[in-house]
Parts: C-alpha cells; sequence; structure tokens
C-alpha cells in the first residue's frame, strides 16, 4: 500500500507525496489581496515539504467574504499577490491550488449585505440574511467562473471548489437552509452551475477538487447518502476529487471528535465513487496518517492544525515514519 510519502496524480497534476495543507483562512488580507503574512505562511510550508498547498477560501465577490480579512478573487488587482506565493512555493517543489467560494450567510462582514438562498440565520447570534434573487444568483455563478479564471493567471494548478462547512454552496445544497420555491430550491442545482462554469473556465488537465462535508449534524439537515448521491452528479459533471469534511451548516458541533473522526466517510467515498479522494479532521499524528492511506481510507492527507503549529510537519512525519525527505538549504541541520 501506499505511503504518504509516495506521489499521487490528480489527472495530470503530479504531486511529490500525498500530504496537503488543509486551506486555513489567515485574516491577514487588505481589501481582498494577499499580504507578506500569506507569503510566509505559504512559502514556509512549501519549504516544510507539503506536496499539495490549497490556499485558504478566497472569495468570488466581496460581500461573499466571512470578514474584510479574507481573501478575495474578484478583481485583476489580486491576481499578482497570489502569483508571487505560487511562484515560491512551486520552487521548493509544492504544487498548489486555491479554494474558491462564497461565505453567503456566515459573512460577518459589519454592516455588510449579508446573503443566503433564503432568509434563515445561521445561528441566532448571526445576522438574518437576505434572500437572493434569481438574478443575483446567476450573477454570483459567473463570479465563480471569473475567479477561476483570475486564479489560473495566478498559476493555480488546481482549484477546490468549498462546498462544505455551511458556506454558500451548502447552504444551496441543504434542506435546512434552502426554502426556495424556484429552480434554485432544487438541492442540486447550483452546485451542478457553479461546477459546470468553473470546469468550463478551467483546462481539461487542471484537477476539480470539491470539498464537502458528507454528514451534517444538524436534524433537518440532508443525509449521509443524499449528499452521495449528489457527488455521483458533480462527478460526472467533472469533479475529479473530493475532499471529504463534516457539518458546519448549523451551530451543532459533531458529536465526538477524535483522530480521523472523518475518515471514514472518506472511504466510502473512494470506494462509491472511486475517484481520488481527500481525507481532513484531527490526522496531525504521523502515524494516524500513514493508516489513513495506507488501509486504503484516502489518497491524500489534509493537515490543518498540525501545519499551524509546525511549518516542517511533513519533516517531522518522515523522521516519525523513518522516511528520508530532504528539505532545501540548511533545514535539515535542524531536522
Amino acid at each position: 500500500m501506499p505511503s504518504i510519502f509516495d506521489p499521487v496524480k490528480l489527472v495530470d497534476l503530479e504531486i511529490k507525496n500525498r500530504i496537503m495543507m488543509s486551506p486555513m483562512c489567515q485574516y491577514k488580507a487588505t481589501e481582498g489581496k494577499a499580504e507578506n503574512w500569506h507569503f510566509v505562511h505559504y512559502v514556509s510550508r512549501a519549504i516544510g515539504g507539503t506536496g499539495l498547498i490549497v490556499l485558504e477560501m478566497t472569495n468570488v465577490e466581496p460581500r461573499g467574504r466571512i470578514t474584510e480579512g479574507c481573501l478575495g478573487i474578484y478583481k485583476d488587482e489580486q491576481i499578482e499577490p497570489l502569483k508571487r506565493i505560487i511562484e515560491e512555493c512551486n520552487r521548493y517543489g509544492a504544487k498548489v491550488g486555491i479554494q474558491i467560494a462564497h461565505a453567503g450567510r456566515k459573512s460577518t462582514i459589519p454592516n455588510g449585505d449579508i446573503v443566503a438562498p433564503s432568509a434563515i440565520p445561521f445561528s441566532a447570534n448571526h445576522q438574518v440574511p437576505r434572500e437572493l434573487t434569481k438574478s443575483e444568483i446567476e450573477s454570483i455563478i459567473e463570479n465563480y467562473g471569473k475567479g477561476t479564471e483570475r486564479a489560473i493567471m495566478a498559476g493555480a494548478q488546481a482549484i477546490e471548489l468549498h462546498g462544505a462547512h455551511g458556506y454558500l454552496i451548502h447552504q444551496f445544497m441543504s434542506p435546512s437552509s434552502n426554502k426556495r420555491t424556484d429552480e434554485y430550491g432544487d438541492t442540486n442545482y447550483f452546485a451542478q452551475e457553479v461546477i459546470r462554469i468553473v470546469r468550463q473556465a478551467m483546462p481539461e488537465v487542471m484537477p476539480l477538487i470539491f470539498r464537502v462535508s458528507a454528514v451534517e449534524y444538524n436534524e433537518d439537515g440532508y443525509s449521509f447518502e443524499d449528499m452521495l448521491e449528489k457527488c455521483k452528479t458533480f462527478k460526472e459533471l467533472g469533479v475529479d476529487a473530493f475532499d471529504v469534511s463534516t457539518g458546519g451548516n448549523g451551530p451543532t458541533p459533531p458529536p465526538k471528535i477524535y483522530p480521523a473522526y472523518q475518515s471514514k466517510y472518506a472511504q466510502i467515498y473512494r470506494q462509491t465513487l472511486e475517484l481520488p479522494v481527500i481525507s481532513v479532521g484531527r490526522l496531525e499524528d504521523p502515524k494516524v496518517a500513514e493508516s489513513i492511506v495506507q488501509n486504503g481510507y484516502a489518497d491524500m492527507v489534509c493537515i490543518g492544525r498540525g501545519m499551524l503549529r509546525n511549518p516542517y510537519w511533513a519533516k517531522e512525519a518522515a523522521r516519525e515514519l523513518g522516511v528520508e525527505l530532504e528539505l532545501p538549504g540548511v533545514y535539515n541541520l535542524g531536522l
């Protein structure tokens, strides 16, 4: 069975190992533009040996940001700072994707135009959103396509659509947050239209990853079986890999969090959809991460908190697992 340090291929994208840096918001952008903080943050993980870095949730319009400090991909001025980051990460052997998204009702921008499929707040502590008009939805879908075009201009080698954790695509897919009576009340329709326009903007050989919440923890959400059926359609529309997470479309937390608590869902997705699958969720123990790949639960592991603590997580994992991993410069002397 493969190791997390074996190479993997997503469509034509060759990745040197099966370690992915999870997209994690930094809240350090200025008017949606990446800053030196982002350059240091991402490039240090590339130097640290990560195979695939997926840049944090990068939003397709200003009101789609969670906060005013979130990244955007809605104007051309945002391209160059991202390009600088991607080129430098590539220099150290990491491949780079960008997670494209819209926060919808989870936006917390003060006095913002908070929008959603229906006028249902995320929680009692969140603002009641304004229900999107049909023409606004169509404009947002177009913005996903334009954002993808800009991401490719910035040098992105993969696109990840954020369809999880209660953000806009997820909001449309869930009966708990989508009560519309027009065609967008079909909980498949918005996600399908986004996938279509994004896929059209991408080269055929570039991988499209879809991050999905396999289950919702609120009782009026979709079931595991419902979402798996949706993802069969998403595969037909051009999704090449699934990044399998859970929850996030309401204030209800998971019943219990433990190492690899979401990997059982990844395994079923991998077996059912017969596509590459990425598992995420408390996989920072290298032996746990290795077991996920070796036991066939997933093709890649997505590391979040572990890489916040240590940019060189891949090197530390290699040492613990008895694998040789060379870092650039003099960093091998310290590790």
